[in-house]
């Protein structure tokens, strides 16, 4: 089923290897906590990724050669734009590790698309 008209967020942090570990901790934590969103009705969450991997020198050529950095990347998709703002209600109120991602996220490059419309998908 295709997830065109869903609502999703995007985020791509780029950072050097001293800030990886954080990363790797703080989405262990997210994942966890992400279990506990609705999977039904208007908040439902319909999809949930991180893919982590090099940053190369020319972002268009697979074969360029690595910078150095790191690029994790996270996709959420939900039901409609409330799941949104459910899950930022639930951020503030009962993830432990809100504010080591804040701070993390503020000593890193971030890149986000926020309640962005799914305009084209398969499956």
């Amino acid at each position: 089923m295709s997830d065109v008209g869903k609502t999703n967020i995007v985020v791509m942090w780029t950072m050097g290897p001293d800030d990886v570990a954080e990363g790797d901790r703080i989405f262990e934590s997210h994942v966890a906590w992400m279990e506990g969103h609705p999977r039904s009705g208007d908040t439902a969450l319909l999809s949930y990724k991180i893919s982590k991997g090099p940053k190369l020198s020319n972002p268009v050529d697979p074969n360029s050669e690595p910078t150095g950095n790191t690029i994790f990347v996270l996709s959420e998709v939900y039901e409609t734009p409330a799941g949104v703002d459910e899950h930022w209600r639930q951020a503030m109120e009962t993830w432990q590790d809100l504010p080591a991602f804040m701070d993390w996220s503020g000593r890193v490059k971030v890149g986000t698309l926020h309640s962005g419309t799914v305009v084209q998908g398969l499956w």
